[in-house]
């Protein structure tokens, strides 16, 4: 090995934390051999209801309308509320799924559905926290700023880490939801835009001539060179000079990847691209693939945002119903143009959301929903390393509390950067006096749910 790939050895296994090795980032190993090497996640911002969407529960429809003897996390009681939509066996595997995801469910044969999910938070923005940083405190690195970190890029002319959130609304908490909080200003992720230039000043000012703003760039990395020399260590100052050079090499790729126009009329209408209910999230999953296709390690997705969510504390038909026709037919669509790429041998799909929703009823009658239900919900997973068409953990019969191994957001997270060869306890960086890592100090592998 290499004495650069010795020193970024040392930065992981010791948590050293140097600025300057950051940068290093395109040399960077995994702890042991990886099942898969990029991440492309989809957010179901909200709180998607498990009991209508990936957990059947007879019992809970057979008992809807009677009282229900325990409080809510919020210490609610109230009357169980059946799930209004019908479940049926998908694929060869058998997995339940509802008829809210009839697209997702042509690709049950590849899921792994954990249905033991358990979070720290019933409230939104601590909930979004937890499951994209680990804490459901804002100001620690997100997933992908730690992906990044541990394994680094795959093409120095595209970001590592790329977020592409619902054009409608922001999610609670915005970009630090994607900060790098206290890892290298280089680990951050890249959002797109929705319209225009994907990133912001990507394209030269018209009035502007190509050969006086190379002037003005080849000036202004000198100057920042010479201070860079007499502040050696500088994470910040490093990161700024990485991101002019990716900048620049951005203008040649980011617009050939954000061009859609290349793709067949039949992969478009196979999305979604040109229906107005699931165009928005059509044209991010699309995008989502040609980047992974184009080295970015990690592609972060977001559905629904602040102001439009899966948050259905009223009319949980109607929201739910609503959402899926959004939601369903591109993550479908993901899934299954992934795999005829032969991109998922090699990709870690996480389906997420922050929490699921009660089995008991919030109002009456149309007009009821769920509350916020983080003692047990669904996430679920495809690509290579995992046992495919599987439910993993087993609910009591509402839905309302792991009956059988729970499943924290620490084991979820580990599990992911097992598959990607990373050792979450061994993935840290020295802060403030201690070893910083995405699962704080806790987190254990699934070992029930990989394919050994």
């Amino acid at each position: 090995m290499s004495s650069r790939l010795s020193r970024r050895r040392v930065l992981l296994d010791t948590g050293a934390g140097f600025g300057w090795m950051a940068l290093s980032c395109l040399d960077a190993t995994p702890h042991f051999t990886p099942k898969v090497k990029r991440v492309i996640q989809i957010f179901a911002v909200g709180g998607m209801s498990h009991v209508d969407t990936f957990d059947w529960k007879p019992e809970l429809s057979k008992r809807s309308g009677k009282p229900f003897e325990m409080p809510t996390f919020f210490g609610q009681g109230g009357n169980l509320m059946g799930c209004p939509f019908e479940f049926k066996q998908r694929g060869q595997s058998g997995l339940w799924v509802s008829e809210l995801l009839p697209h997702i469910a042509e690709s049950a044969d590849k899921l792994t559905v954990i249905r033991t999910m358990v979070s720290r938070s019933a409230n939104h923005m601590p909930a979004v926290a937890q499951m994209n940083t680990g804490f459901i405190l804002t100001g620690f690195p997100s997933m992908g700023s730690w992906v990044m970190y541990g394994l680094g890029a795959e093409n120095e002319n595209l970001p590592a880490f790329v977020v592409l959130p619902d054009a409608r609304s922001q999610v609670w908490g915005g970009s630090l939801q994607w900060s790098n909080g206290f890892l290298p200003a280089a680990m951050q992720g890249t959002a797109f835009r929705s319209e225009g230039d994907p990133v912001p000043d990507l394209s030269n000012p018209r009035d502007l001539r190509p050969e006086a703003r190379q002037a003005g760039l080849s000036w202004l990395d000198r100057m920042n060179r010479t201070y860079a020399e007499t502040h050696p260590g500088d994470s910040t100052l490093d990161a700024r000079l990485r991101t002019y050079e990716l900048a620049a090499n951005m203008q040649v790729s980011i617009p050939g990847i954000s061009d859609l126009n290349g793709e067949s009329e039949a992969t478009k209408a196979l999305y979604g691209a040109g229906e107005k209910a699931t165009a928005g999230l059509a044209r991010n999953c699309l995008l989502g693939r040609r980047l992974l296709e184009k080295g970015v390690r990690f592609v972060q997705i977001f559905h629904g945002g602040a102001s439009n969510s899966w948050d259905a504390h009223g009319d949980l038909a109607g929201n739910h119903t609503n959402m899926a026709k959004e939601y369903d037919k591109p993550v479908g669509a993901l899934l299954k143009d992934l795999d005829s790429r032969g991109l998922l041998k090699d990709t870690l799909v996480m389906g997420v959301t922050e929490f699921g929703r009660t089995p008991v009823s919030q109002g009456t009658g149309k007009s009821a929903g769920r509350d916020h239900h983080p003692d047990c919900f669904t996430c679920w997973m495809a690509g290579a390393g995992l046992k495919p068409g599987f439910a993993y953990g087993e609910s009591d019969e509402t839905g309302y509390k792991p009956a059988a191994n729970p499943v924290t957001i620490y084991d979820f997270h580990a599990t992911a950067l097992h598959l990607l060869g990373l050792r979450h306890d061994k993935l840290t960086f020295y802060h403030n006096g201690t070893r910083r890592r995405l699962t704080d100090v806790h987190g254990h592998v699934v070992d029930g749910i990989l394919n050994v």
